[in-house]
């Protein structure tokens, strides 16, 4: 009896051990995927594996105060309405909206009753100037052999010069619509640029408030800046303004103005900058601008992408790449952070110019090598 119980738990623990042996990994490889080696050394699949990327630090020369939102508009001379100086009636219109113009190009042509009127008033003073000079001669010199009062003849040469002024002002009148003797006015672009708004058809009235036209020049943008509270007393006039677009490209501008309040509703102040015009901006888009102070250079060091710092024990750590072997060992740096905004940390210690450090996968780095 005691025989057949012995035999009854050898066979029981032959084949707990053998469910144990085909539930367990079957050898090294697979526990290496998934352990770096003790020196932190990582196989180039299991850096594939934890998704690990590396950037190199590069060298910051100012430091980022912080990043604001922005919108991106237009300087004040680039955007210029088109208006008709006389009202009448669109008889053609010669642009379409989104049209690159150029400056002085026609855009609509415009039938109005007032210029006829200038053209008459020309056409009469100009018959009258002929006589009243005439007239002016004839009694000054009749004044001079005493025929004649001097002051008559001072008022023929008055009437005459009333006459001239009454033809330049009608010149200038129809020059300055481009309106012939027929009464048709030309309006064109007064920059070149492209057309943002067309607000006339063909055949309507046209004068008023409403412009017909507004042109908008593109090569040169501006950025309305809303600057928080807390950062009112420090931006100045000339600091660097850093936009990050699409793609990581970066478009750098410069600061134009900074308000001298405080909007009570926002609690921030206005500013402005200027930057280039680049595609992926247009007039009216939001973005967030970072903002960075050139003169605290005692702050300096290098620049990394946010992503590459990590927080362990209460300090700051970066995952800096090195060679091993046949692997790649990462090893874990403590860092000094002196600023960090718009997705860049400015590293004042602890790390050099050009040393490659993790942007991706670093929270898998941190729980592998030990990190809290």
């Amino acid at each position: 009896m005691d025989r057949k119980i012995l035999a009854g738990g050898a066979a029981a623990l032959i084949v707990i051990a053998a469910g144990y042996a085909w539930l367990t990994p079957s050898g090294p490889e697979e526990v290496a995927q998934a352990e770096p080696q003790g020196d932190g050394t990582l196989s180039a699949e299991q850096i594939a594996q934890l998704g690990i990327t590396v950037e190199n630090s590069v060298a910051a020369d100012a430091v980022p105060l912080g990043s604001v939102p922005a919108l991106v508009s237009l300087p004040p001379q680039a955007r210029v309405a088109v208006t008709t100086p006389f009202p009448g009636v669109a008889v053609r219109v010669l642009a379409i909206e989104g049209e690159a113009v150029r400056r002085g190009q026609a855009l609509a042509q415009v039938r109005s009753a007032d210029p006829v009127q200038f053209s008459g008033d020309l056409a009469r003073a100009q018959a009258d100037l002929s006589y009243e000079q005439a007239r002016a001669d004839r009694l000054a010199k009749l004044a001079d052999e005493g025929v004649v009062a001097g002051v008559r003849a001072d008022e023929a040469q008055a009437a005459a010069s009333r006459t001239r002024a009454t033809i330049a002002e009608n010149n200038r009148l129809l020059a300055m619509a481009g309106a012939g003797r027929d009464g048709t006015a030309t309006l064109r672009a007064p920059i070149s640029g492209r057309v943002a708004q067309v607000n006339i058809e063909t055949g309507e009235a046209v004068g008023g408030d409403m412009a017909p036209f507004v042109i908008e020049n593109t090569a040169a943008l501006r950025l309305d800046l809303q600057v928080p509270e807390r950062l009112a007393g420090k931006v100045k006039t000339g600091m660097p303004v850093t936009l990050t677009l699409p793609g990581s490209s970066e478009v750098a501008g410069r600061i134009l103005s900074v308000g001298a309040s405080l909007d009570p509703q926002t609690r921030s102040v206005p500013a402005r900058a200027s930057i280039p015009a680049v595609p992926g901006l247009v007039p009216g888009q939001s973005v967030m601008a970072v903002i960075a102070d050139p003169a605290g250079s005692d702050q300096t060091g290098v620049s990394v992408p946010s992503a590459a710092v990590t927080r362990i024990g209460g300090q700051d750590y970066v995952f800096v790449r090195g060679a091993s072997g046949d692997g790649v060992a990462f090893a874990r740096r403590k860092v000094i952070v002196a600023a960090d905004a718009g997705g860049r940390a400015i590293i004042s210690g602890g790390l050099k110019a050009g040393e490659p450090v993790a942007i991706s996968g670093v929270a898998e780095l941190k729980s592998l090598l030990g990190g809290e």
